[in-house]
Order: structure tokens, then C-alpha cells, then sequence
């Protein structure tokens, strides 16, 4: 028997891969031309509302910094003189605008599997086990996870993204956008504030390095993280990320009911059994069913198929 043949699920699953690659090379162009354009009355969709918020929030992170190390009298004045051009240029970021949509798709997830399943966006049954776990080190990382979500959920409801939380790439990409940007004759002023910015940054305390670093010390028994209803949308998704071997903010955007292909391969790609994979869809879609002979699809398949995606597979 032909081992690499494939069978007839992969093949409609290929297809669903490659149609839903095709709809995620639209999100960055579709979502960046929303958030920018001065009148979203057209557009007052959840997810744009929450991106335009994220970016308004960095930039007046950045430019609150630069006020005060100037001695502006007016703080708030200066920060709504400056911030609509800082916006504009972060948003012209397609890595800073994913992350802020994948976020974003994060939190409406979380809210909707609260609702519709009552799992909570903050404290699942994983997250308490590890924390009255025997190891310290353990218990002490579960328990700044847990302060970490639920600072998440609360800064997300008010549309915020602390600078600090952002991953090391993009922290460094706003910072040098807002250096960029900052009008002539300031660059003392910006070089003092942006010392003290990035001296309170640290990645490995982020909400996501601290969920990388839980999930990644869990070793064999990070398999109990691909459980959604038993780990939380948090954790599940880092756990998903990190066994099919893709960024996170895509697998993320794998939730999305226009990406089912990709769910059911990275699923099946970070160990789940077709079972299992079947089970993660009844929570996060119900009403979707997986195509026929997905019992045959092997691992090792499903991850090469993902790698062959487009290359949207983390490298």
C-alpha cells in the first residue's frame, strides 16, 4: 500500500485549506482599510471597532511618554494633536493590524463559548488544577496566567493593549514607528522616553509568553491543553499553536467558521484523535461536521498539509 497517497478526506480538506488561505490574504487589506477610514458608520463590526481601540490605546501609550518627558502642560491635548497620525501609521502595519485582529477574535470567542457552553473566559478547570499543583514553579506561572487573562478580558472590554503586552517584534516595530513620527528637534525628548518604556518591558511576563511558557512545561501532558471546555480558550489556543506548529494569531483566526479546514488539520495535526477533533468542534461549531473518512486521516498528514499551506505555517 501506497503510504503517501492520498486519501479522499485530504483532498477535500486541502481544498478547505486552500479556500480558507485565500479568505485570510483578505483580512489584513479588508480590515486595515476599515479601521482607517474616517467614517465607519458602514462598518460598525465588533472586531473593527475593538482593532481601531487597540491601536488608539499604543499610540497614546507612546505618546503620553513622550508628554511627560517634554513637561507638556496639557498631556491629554498633546496626545489628541499627535494621535490620529500614530494611528494611521501603526495600523499600516499588517503584523501590528493581525495582531490586534487575532486578539480581538480571541476575546469574541472566549465571550461566545461563556455564553453558549458557560466556559469561563478566565478560570478554567485546567488553570486551577496547575495551580494547586505540588511544583512551585507550576503553580506560581497558573496563577500569572490567571491574573494575565483576567486583566485581558477586563482591557479587551475597555479596548485596550497595554504596550507591555505586545510580543517583542511588534513592541519593538511600535516604538520605532512612533520614534519615526515624532516631529523634528524631539529626538532627545523620544530617545529618554523610549529608554524608559522599553526598560519596563519585559516579553517573558506577557500574558502570551506566560501561556507559551505554561504550555510548553507541560510537556506529554500538554495534550489536556487542546481541550477547550477543560483548558480555556486561552491556553487551548496557545496549546493548538504551538502542537501544529503555526503562529498563534493564525491559529486563532482557525476558529473562524470560514476556516474549518485548517481547525480539523491542526487539531488532528498537534495529536488530537479524530474523535477528539470531533469533540473541540461541537464547542467551538456545533454545527459544522467533519467530512467523511476524517478517521483515516493520519497525523503526520494532517501536519504536512498545513505545511504545504500557503505558507502560512509557522516556520
Amino acid at each position: 500500500m501506497n503510504q503517501s497517497a492520498d486519501i479522499p478526506v485530504e483532498g477535500i480538506l486541502r481544498d478547505e485549506l486552500a479556500h480558507g488561505d485565500a479568505v485570510l490574504g483578505t483580512v489584513a487589506p479588508i480590515i486595515g482599510h476599515l479601521v482607517a477610514s474616517p467614517d465607519n458608520s458602514l462598518f460598525s463590526d465588533e472586531i473593527v471597532a475593538q482593532v481601531r481601540g487597540m491601536a488608539s490605546h499604543v499610540a497614546a501609550q507612546m505618546l503620553f511618554a513622550q508628554a511627560k518627558e517634554a513637561g507638556e502642560d496639557d498631556i491629554l491635548g498633546f496626545i489628541r494633536s499627535q494621535a490620529e497620525d500614530l494611528i494611521a501609521h501603526l495600523l499600516g502595519n499588517t503584523q501590528f493590524l493581525a495582531h490586534c485582529h487575532s486578539l480581538a477574535v480571541e476575546r469574541n470567542l472566549a465571550l461566545s463559548l461563556q455564553q453558549r457552553s458557560t466556559i469561563d473566559p478566565v478560570l478554567s478547570p485546567l488553570t486551577q488544577a496547575m495551580i494547586a499543583s505540588d511544583d512551585g514553579a507550576v503553580s506560581s506561572t497558573a496563577m500569572a496566567v490567571l491574573a494575565a487573562q483576567a486583566r485581558f478580558i477586563q482591557q479587551q472590554g475597555r479596548m485596550e493593549l497595554p504596550l507591555k503586552e505586545l510580543p517583542g517584534d511588534l513592541f519593538h516595530a511600535a516604538v520605532l514607528t512612533w520614534r519615526t513620527h515624532a516631529g523634528e528637534g524631539l529626538d532627545e525628548i523620544t530617545a529618554l522616553a523610549e529608554m524608559k518604556l522599553r526598560a519596563d518591558y519585559d516579553e517573558g511576563a506577557s500574558r502570551l509568553g506566560l501561556l507559551s511558557r505554561l504550555v510548553s512545561g507541560m510537556s506529554s501532558g500538554a495534550m489536556a491543553a487542546l481541550s477547550v471546555s477543560h483548558a480555556g480558550v486561552a491556553i487551548f489556543l496557545t496549546a493548538l499553536a504551538l502542537g501544529s506548529n503555526q503562529d498563534r494569531e493564525i491559529a486563532v483566526l482557525s476558529t473562524n467558521d470560514r476556516q474549518v479546514g485548517r481547525l480539523a488539520l491542526s487539531l488532528r495535526a498537534a495529536g488530537l484523535k479524530p474523535k477528539e477533533v470531533e469533540e473541540q468542534f461541537l464547542y467551538i461549531h456545533p454545527e459544522i461536521a467533519l467530512p467523511e473518512g476524517f478517521d483515516m486521516l493520519r497525523r503526520d498528514r494532517a501536519a504536512e498539509i498545513l505545511a504545504a499551506s500557503g505558507g502560512m505555517a509557522a516556520g
